[in-house]
């Protein structure tokens, strides 16, 4: 199954940003080990803000975030956050399953 990997990416300092995306990336990496293919929305949508130059870089990640959540069956919420809510709305409009914890999708498989 390919699940999105969501949890917040925003937070006031670069530290913290890294922590998020740590923890988004070790979900993944679990899921993997699960036999899933895992992506993050952020993971595709930072490199490429990087290089851009666009008036509203929040707008540039959702758009990037929610593409690559739209080819997602289901979603793995780590916490919520309002980028978060919207890409697990985009599974759920899909018919997706919406996840909380790794456990919970062992339990699914």
């Amino acid at each position: 199954m390919i699940i999105g990997v969501a949890g917040p990416y925003s937070a006031p300092t670069e530290a913290e940003r890294k922590r998020n995306l740590y923890a988004m990336n070790q979900a993944a990496a679990r899921l993997l080990e699960l036999g899933h293919i895992p992506v993050i929305g952020m993971n595709a949508a930072l490199p490429v803000l990087e290089q851009a130059n666009v008036p509203d870089r929040y707008k540039g990640i959702m758009d990037i975030s929610l593409a690559v959540i739209s080819a997602c069956d289901a979603i793995l919420v780590l916490a919520e956050s309002p980028g978060v809510l919207k890409e697990r709305d985009l599974v759920v409009a899909k018919g997706g399953a919406v996840f909380y914890s790794i456990e919970e999708i062992i339990g699914n498989s």
